[in-house]
């Protein structure tokens, strides 16, 4: 078994043992099975898929840093949220807000436009997550 802590700048997300996790990494996306070899990684915006015995866990993830080591992972990431906690009319709402600032800041400077940029990003991922949760839960 895998000691896993999920943090955020705001809470701890997840911690508790699994038996595997799959993470979207600078690298590629990695899959960490226990006594995988000691591993330091940046984290991209993506789903994080983890396993306990036959329970899967969906978590929509953005950015952050992983290590790896003697089966404790730690992810210290930028923003993380379970499927099921992801309110799929506000990430909607979210992401034609973003949509439109982004269609506003054409003009604007580059921080302005990548911020308005990484927003939208960020809601596609949550939305992908939470609809990817839905379907499999036959929801």
């Amino acid at each position: 078994m895998i000691k896993l802590k999920i943090i955020t700048p705001e809470k701890v997300v997840y911690e508790d043992e699994i038996s595997q996790i799959t993470l979207p990494t600078i690298d590629g996306e990695i899959t960490i099975l226990p006594n995988h070899r000691s591993y330091i990684s940046a984290l991209k915006l993506g789903e994080a898929i983890l396993k306990k015995g036959e329970e899967e866990v969906d978590l929509a993830i953005s950015g952050g840093f992983i290590e790896f080591h003697n089966n404790e992972l730690t992810v210290l990431a930028d923003t993380a949220e379970r499927a099921e906690e992801i309110d799929l009319k506000e990430a909607e709402k979210a992401r034609q807000k973003a949509e439109d600032l982004k269609s506003q800041k054409i003009s604007a400077d580059d921080t302005d436009y990548a911020f308005v940029a990484a927003s939208l990003e960020r809601e596609l991922n949550r939305i992908k997550v939470a609809k990817r949760y839905m379907k499999r839960k036959g929801l």
